[in-house]
Order: structure tokens, then C-alpha cells, then sequence
């Protein structure tokens, strides 16, 4: 599908509205991605997104946009809370994979000499890779109060503090939860797998703090140059997949019912307000609070092994989680839309919440700075932390991009990672990787991903989130 682009400024282009489209198409890169932005396939998803009902303003893509499963990865829509759509393709099969930053008392000059031992002793205590299974064994009526309160059940269980609660999301738990949409399927995948990594471009990274940009933001943050970070990404593993396989099952039949033409049957939907939609709200809510459960275990996991390869207390590591944001979500929020509130319906499929300074969602903590966002790049380079802006809650509901975005396939990744050793090149950067699949390391090289320095100039120029400090890698932990 040939799609047209039409710059509206430096750092948003528009798909033009035409067929059966409702909205049209907005992307948000630079001028420094626009090409690569130009030969993307998933500008064709962004158009078929504009085509379904109930969409409000316009179909959105970030600067790390890439081919998804229905929408595209890095892919922003809302629909209007009573007439609208609610869609798995818009939310993915890692329900609210996301990540979580936190900061500690240690410097790269305190770490360096025991680097090595701690990559070793994280490797051996998170469970990582295809399947993986934790140290945690729940009973259906435990599971299930996972499920219901998501980083608070964990903290219940003396993993965390809960100052961890305030530094979530929504605090960690999306309250619309019920248990009793989920299949048992998805109860049994679930059970042995809380506080496990899993694969792909899931990772837990010992960093540090390498430049600032705002020092009175990072401050409020409590982030300063030099500072060693511990950062994870990872989701709501075999139990998320299935919601969504589950989900996409019931949905394809409903749609068929709807009368919709739809461009995509990845897009198969439910309106939101109907049976099946309400059914997948809370199914993918549980399913977000399992996310949330599991990064939070797997943060207190990793703070005990700190504690054990320094020799040190509690008040010495000063660990404190920064914040821990979400992507793979739809959310019920309200926006102003044409100077009236709106209540809709936000999908972020490998996006970020950006909500501005002020905004009451945000914890008090940061209320006068706006929404911590955290991005994340590739192994062998760099991430960001950003705050959230007004002109993010004006243009893209309060959203920003969620990572570097790929730029080969797996596959492509690994032909051409032939004859390469991956994590000799990092070692020689100074970066320590320990990975558990046996090609891991090859599906998820550098050279696989977008920029994130690019990236993250593009969001900051567009002004739909704001840099505040760059964090490098030490040591990753791959699953």
C-alpha cells in the first residue's frame, strides 16, 4: 500500500484522510527518521486504524513505529468511551509490557570492581527465557488476588515498599480487574510464572546516570550524573499472551456480527461498551496487574542480590524506583477534545503515557514535573528518562514513543549477525551481557534497532515529552 505524507511540521507528518478512513494518520519522527519513517509497512496499519468507528482525532504513530500485529507497534489511538471500539490488535500480546527505573546510592567507581559477580548472581536469581518459571508457586484463589491488585499484592507479601505502589502507574493496579473473565488456561500459564524475566527484548540492565539535561527535574527524580541505575523491562508473560489469544478468538466471531468492513481481521473489535468488549477490558486489566506483580518481584529479587554482592544494608544501596510505566494498554481516560471533556478509550501499543505537569493521575511526587517517562534502547547503546508535556496531552492523548523500535526483523537480525560475536563487541564497550537463548543475543543486537538518541531528540522536538537525563549500560541481563 502506497501511502502519501504530508508534513505538517518538523516533527509531525499526516496521512491524508481518504477511502474509509475516519481520521487521519499522524506521525510524530524527525527529520532525521523521516525516511525511515517513509519506508515503514505499518504507515499502511496507521491508515487502517483512521478506518475503524468511534476513533477521535487522528490514528498516531511514533518515531519508533514498526510492523505490529493489527496496529502498529508504537502505535497511539482513542476512541470515544460509549461509541467506540475496543480492539486486542491496539493492545498486543504482552499486556502491559513495560518498564520500571530505579535509582540507587551506588556509583559506577563503587560497582565496577564487582561487576562481573553481580552480572553472575542476577543472571543466576532472575529467571529468564522461553517458559522460564519462578520461585513463586500460587494457588488459583492467590493467583487470583494478583490479578485483582497487581505491585500492591506484592508489596503485601513484604517486596516492596510502598513508595514502590506511588512510583506505578496508576499505582500499579487497574481496579476494573475480573478474575472471572480470564480462562483457565490462562490461570495455569500464569501460576508458575510470576517474578520470571522472559525473552525477547525483555531485560534487566545495571546502568548508570551519564548526562543530565534538566538538573532541577532529574533532582525531584532523585537522578544525578555518575549514579548506578537498575532498569527492567518485561510484561505480563504466558498469562498476557493468552488473554489476548483468547480475546482475539471471541472477538474475531463478534466482529463478524458487528457488520463492520474491516481493512484488517487483526483488527478485529468489540464496541466497548458491548458484552464482549467489557469482557476483554477486565480481562486485559488482569492481565496488567499481573505485569505490574511481576516487575515489582522481580525488582526485589534483584535488590536482594545487591545487597548480597556488596556486603551492604538497605540505607547503604538506597534503592528507590523511580517509576514504572506501562505500554500494551487501553485505557479508560478523559481528554480535552475541541475544548469539552471526552471520555475515551486510549490504546498505547508500545507507548508511553506523557501526562503533563499538573495532571491528577500523576503521584504528588511529580505532579509538578509531569509523568516520568522511561525509554529504553538497545543493549549495547543508550535510554532515556523524559517527563510529560501539555502539548502531549493536546495532541497525542498523553502519549509519547516507547523505546528505540526495530529496524530488522529477527530473522534479518540474525543473518546478518553471522560470524559475529555479539557479546564480545559489548565487552568491548565495557557493557557485561549474560543471555539465556541460544540466539537471543543475534535477534537482539544494536544493529537491529532504531537510534535511540534519534528517537529521543524526535519526541523532544515534537514536544511531546521533555529529556531529562541519558543512562548508559553496564551490565544486561537478556532473557
Amino acid at each position: 500500500m502506497n501511502v502519501e505524507l504530508i508534513k505538517i511540521n518538523d516533527y509531525c507528518w499526516e496521512i491524508p484522510r481518504t477511502g474509509d478512513m475516519n481520521v487521519p494518520g499522524r506521525i510524530y519522527t524527525s527529520p532525521a527518521l523521516i525516511e525511515t519513517a517513509r519506508q515503514e509497512e505499518a504507515l499502511s496499519q496507521v491508515a487502517n486504524v483512521a478506518c475503524l468507528p468511534g476513533i477521535l482525532r487522528a490514528a498516531m504513530a511514533m518515531p519508533d513505529m514498526h510492523w505490529g500485529y493489527g496496529f502498529p507497534i508504537g502505535g497511539v489511538a482513542a476512541f470515544d468511551w460509549q461509541s467506540g471500539i475496543i480492539s486486542p490488535g491496539g493492545v498486543g500480546y504482552d499486556i502491559n509490557c513495560g518498564v520500571r527505573l530505579a535509582s540507587t546510592a551506588l556509583t559506577e567507581a563503587d560497582v565496577r570492581p564487582k561487576l562481573e559477580a553481580l552480572a553472575n548472581e542476577l543472571y543466576r536469581n532472575i529467571p529468564s527465557g522461553v517458559g522460564s518459571t519462578g520461585s513463586i508457586r500460587l494457588t488459583v484463589k492467590e493467583e487470583k488476588k494478583v490479578l485483582q491488585q497487581g505491585s500492591r499484592w506484592a508489596v503485601n507479601q513484604g517486596m516492596g515498599t510502598d513508595s514502590d505502589v506511588r512510583h506505578t502507574e496508576d499505582e500499579g493496579c487497574m481496579t476494573e480487574a475480573d478474575p472471572d473473565t480470564v480462562s483457565e488456561r490462562a490461570l495455569e500459564r500464569g501460576r508458575r510464572q510470576l517474578g520470571t524475566l522472559g525473552s525477547g527484548n525483555h531485560f534487566l540492565e545495571v546502568g548508570r546516570v551519564s548526562e543530565i539535561y534538566d538538573t532541577s527535574v532529574a533532582e525531584k527524580l532523585g537522578l544525578y550524573e555518575g549514579q548506578v541505575t537498575l532498569m527492567l523491562h518485561s510484561g505480563s508473560r504466558g498469562f498476557g499472551y493468552q488473554v489476548c489469544d483468547d480475546s482475539l478468538a471471541f472477538m474475531a466471531r463478534h466482529a463478524g456480527h458487528m457488520g463492520l468492513k474491516l481493512p484488517d481481521r487483526q483488527l478485529a473489535c468489540a464496541w466497548i461498551q458491548s458484552e464482549e468488549g467489557q469482557r476483554y477490558y477486565r480481562a486485559m486489566s488482569c492481565a496488567a496487574n499481573y505485569a505490574w506483580a511481576n516487575r515489582q518481584v522481580l525488582m526485589y529479587r534483584a535488590y536482594e542480590v545487591f545487597l548480597r554482592i556488596f556486603g551492604i544494608g538497605p540505607a547503604d544501596l538506597g534503592l528507590n524506583l523511580v517509576y514504572d510505566v506501562c505500554h500494551n494498554i487501553a485505557k479508560k481516560e478523559e481528554h480535552m477534545i475541541d475544548n469539552q471533556k471526552h471520555l475515551v478509550c486510549v490504546h498505547r501499543k508500545g507507548a508511553t503515557r506523557s501526562f503533563a505537569p499538573g495532571h491528577p493521575a500523576i503521584c504528588e511526587d511529580y505532579r509538578s514535573v509531569g509523568q516520568p517517562v522511561i525509554i529504553p534502547g538497545d543493549m549495547g547503546t543508550a535510554s532515556y528518562v523524559l517527563t510529560g508535556t501539555s502539548k502531549a496531552m493536546s495532541e497525542t492523548f498523553g502519549s509519547t514513543c516507547h523505546g528505540a523500535g526495530r529496524v530488522l526483523s529477527r530473522k534479518a537480525a540474525k543473518r546478518q549477525s553471522r560470524g559475529r560475536s555479539i557479546h564480545r563487541e559489548l565487552e568491548e564497550k565495557g557493557i557485561l551481557v549474560r543471555w539465556s537463548g541460544r540466539s537471543i543475543l543475534a535477534e537482539e543486537m544494536p544493529d537491529a534497532y532504531k537510534d535511540i538518541s534519534k528517537v529521543a531528540a524526535a519526541v523532544h522536538g515534537a514536544g511531546i515529552s521533555k529529556k531529562v537525563a541519558k543512562l548508559k549500560p553496564m551490565a544486561v541481563i537478556k532473557g
